[in-house]
């Protein structure tokens, strides 16, 4: 009656879902939650409410990842006794039921097992993303701050914590620079396919002639430095400078010099913080995206093929890998993978899923290829 094999389909759900498994290692997730259920019911949890609330934020993500891989084996189970009822009964409708339950689970696979693709040293780890601003003037500052919008959404729909850690504003509008904190597993493996240069096309709203501007946007991302990394920095290569915070069009928002400009002498690799309360915080927030982008080169010397980590972004034209073209047509395309989205507006809200597996398998797929040329 069905033209479709559910047997044989049911059959490669339950392989790919057993891939899927082991590269999640579902032990590993109970016994994180069972360390952190403990932790989160200690009577003097909320002593320290930083610590508190970074232990109960990985309990709920821990949580939750568990919870997506038992309810998707139960669907799966179920799918096969809905297959049964059917094919029994000889019931067309409860057929038709289980071939939209059948996409439906595939499309909800397809999404986990892109994280089996990451596979690379750092993929696992949270991530620290800058934008800059590139050619295109103001054009090019708005589009910073609109790709800082769409990055801060996309991590808000998938339930990723952020914090950002430095805003530099533009004088007339947008941002020259931006970077922010991605605190979630596979944060850097998922991120890490949006390092490049984003162009965008559209009638200028800074343009009293209406004019159609291209401008242009540098992203880059790099693993968030971990405890067990060792990345020492002596006192001696580091320089501190410390001046005022400020807004939009440079108006003060601080009264005391709590803004930290952080030079690494041998590598003049600057990093600056201005968005935490208190000179120590900026401080110890610039030491580390500092050691983070250390690691980095650190890890680009002892092999090459890893400059993808990050990459050489100059922001201008030749070398741009996705498009935003809002006028004459709308349509986003990332220029090596194809893949395409006809609504520009939901994507700078923050859809980016499908550009980004599209882009993890592209990765994977290129790596491959290398390995067996």
């Amino acid at each position: 009656m069905a033209s479709i094999d559910f047997n044989a389909e049911i059959k490669t759900l339950r392989s790919t879902y057993s891939s899927i498994e082991e590269v999640s290692n579902v032990e590993g997730i109970r016994a994180t939650i069972s360390r952190l259920s403990e932790a989160a019911n200690a009577p003097d949890l909320w002593d320290n409410p930083d610590e508190a609330q970074k232990i109960t934020s990985q309990l709920s993500r821990s949580q939750s990842e568990l919870d997506k891989l038992v309810k998707l084996q139960e669907r799966i189970d179920d799918l096969g006794a809905l297959v049964e009822l059917a094919e029994e009964e000889d019931d067309a409708d409860t057929l038709s039921e289980a071939e939209r339950e059948l996409g439906a689970i595939r499309t909800v696979l397809a999404e986990l097992e892109v994280v089996t693709l990451l596979s690379g040293e750092y993929d696992q780890r949270e991530a620290v993303v800058t934008i800059r601003s590139g050619a295109g003037g103001v054009d090019a500052a708005d589009f910073a701050e609109m790709l800082l919008r769409m990055y801060l959404r996309w991590a808000e729909k998938n339930n990723y914590p952020t914090q950002v850690l430095d805003t530099s504003y533009a004088e007339e509008a947008g941002l020259k620079s931006a970077t922010f904190e991605v605190k979630a597993p596979y944060a850097f493996g998922r991120l890490s396919i949006e390092a490049g240069t984003h162009r965008l096309v559209r009638i200028s709203p800074f343009n009293s002639q209406g004019k159609r501007m291209t401008s242009f946007a540098a992203v880059e991302v790099i693993p968030l430095i971990a405890q067990t990394d060792v990345i020492e920095i002596p006192e001696s290569e580091i320089k501190v400078d410390v001046f005022r915070s400020s807004g939009p069009g440079g108006q003060s928002v601080n009264t005391t010099d709590s803004a930290v400009r952080m030079t690494h002498i041998p590598t003049g690799i600057v990093v600056s913080m201005q968005n935490e309360k208190s000179q120590l915080q900026n401080r110890a927030a610039a030491l580390r995206v500092l050691q983070s982008r250390l690691l980095l080169v650190r890890q680009e010397e002892e092999d090459a093929k890893k400059k993808e980590l990050a990459g050489d972004v100059k922001a201008s034209w030749g070398d741009q890998m996705r498009s935003y073209v809002l006028n004459p047509y709308q349509m986003v395309k990332d220029l090596r993978t194809n893949y395409e989205e006809g609504n520009p507006s939901a994507v700078f809200d923050g859809a980016l899923d499908g550009f980004i597996d599209a882009g993890i398998r592209w990765r994977a797929s290129a790596r491959n290829e290398t390995e067996t040329a």
